[in-house]
């Protein structure tokens, strides 16, 4: 066993070793980055493409901070980004890579670039916050206010994300906005503690009301399509609620007219919240429905709604009209449990958003 070690160790060493080397010994010297065809990064060239577009204020998601985990940081290369490497293959399809689509936490910047940037992307920005409120909602989910100090207002669309930094850790990670758009001074959040989780055991843990937060987006393809006239089937869980929320109250403020039915997964009574302000809109607009669902009600719940999962529920209640979109929003596992569903129901996966982080 001791041999082993020892001989692990030593590869680790030597991989340092040769990542120290190459920082130190090969230079790569001067390299231009175009974006779009118009901007002009010049850069010293060595680092990642994603360092140089945070260098230079372009604020392309990644939540786990540039280790190829989340693939978030997807760009089109055109030239000079050289060969897709094993760690960004899981999150490119095929068809992508034919386009030229990479991480650009794991496109080296080595000579000149062409990439092409979404312009929803480009027009990110960083914002600077204080925490105006934080309130328990669960035994484990916090809700966050945060007034925006600099730029004073914020534009996003129902359903979109930002990017919360951690202080000193200089990590990112990504939360749904809860807010509806028209409250443009303050970002809320609604944030569930992830053990072991950097930045929910922050929140959770450390945050404060008066504390200054950087932040950066909005981000995301997941949004309220408000050109459409389908009906809407809205799935979520836990801190889910988030950008349901914000669509929802959208939706509510601008007085559309198309049915909206929202399944709220959870796992006992504890972990339901805003229960009586859903009830309150389902009074009030007839047009949208909530429909609850526990999957391992306690005796002392007394529960007499919906149980098991909530895809489930989704199938008893759904029915297939070909006049649906949905937006999901929740752990992998229930949106790939409700993909399966909804298509199975008739509903278009090309009309099923959904971010998953």
């Amino acid at each position: 066993m001791l041999p082993i070690l020892v001989m692990d160790a030593i590869l680790l060493v030597l991989a340092i070793l040769l990542i120290i080397a190459e920082r130190i010994l090969v230079t790569y010297g001067e390299c231009r980055v175009t974006i779009n065809k118009e901007k002009i990064l010049t850069v010293t060239g060595g680092e990642s493409l994603l360092s140089y577009f945070a260098q230079n204020k372009i604020f392309v998601p990644s939540a786990c901070g540039g280790k190829a985990t989340c693939g978030y940081c997807k760009v089109e290369v055109l030239s000079g980004g050289g060969h897709i490497l094993p760690t960004e293959e899981v999150f490119i399809k095929r068809e992508d890579r034919q386009k030229g689509l990479r991480l650009a936490c794991q496109v080296k910047v080595k000579n000149d670039l062409e990439v092409l940037v979404s312009e929803d992307l480009l027009q990110a920005q960083e914002y600077k916050t204080k925490i105006a409120t934080i309130t328990d909602l669960t035994h484990d989910i916090k809700y966050i206010v945060m007034k925006l100090v600099e730029p004073q207002e914020i534009s996003f669309k129902p359903g979109q994300y930002i990017q919360f930094r951690i202080p000193e850790a200089e990590e990112f990670r990504a939360y749904s906005i809860a807010s509806p758009p028209s409250q443009k001074n303050t970002i809320e959040l609604i944030v569930r503690l992830v053990p072991g989780g950097l930045c929910s055991s922050y929140i959770h843990e450390v945050l404060d009301v008066d504390d200054e937060i950087t932040v950066t987006g909005p981000y995301g393809d997941f949004y309220l399509r408000e050109d459409s006239e389908r009906e809407i089937v809205c799935i979520g869980g836990g801190c889910g609620m988030a950008p349901i929320r914000s669509i929802l109250f959208h939706s509510m403020g601008k007085g559309m007219p198309r049915k909206i039915t929202y399944f709220f997964g959870a796992r006992s009574k504890k972990d339901l919240f805003y229960t009586e302000e859903l009830e309150s809109i389902e009074r009030s607009y007839q047009n949208f429905r909530y429909i609850p669902v526990l999957s391992e009600p306690k005796p002392d719940d007394k529960w007499t709604g919906e149980t098991g999962f909530v895809t489930q529920a989704v199938e008893r209640y759904l029915r297939s009209n070909g006049n649906t979109e949905a937006y999901l929003c929740g752990p992998p596992p229930m949106i790939d449990a409700a993909l399966k569903v909804l298509t199975k129901k008739g509903v278009h996966e090309m009309h099923i958003y959904y971010d998953k982080f």
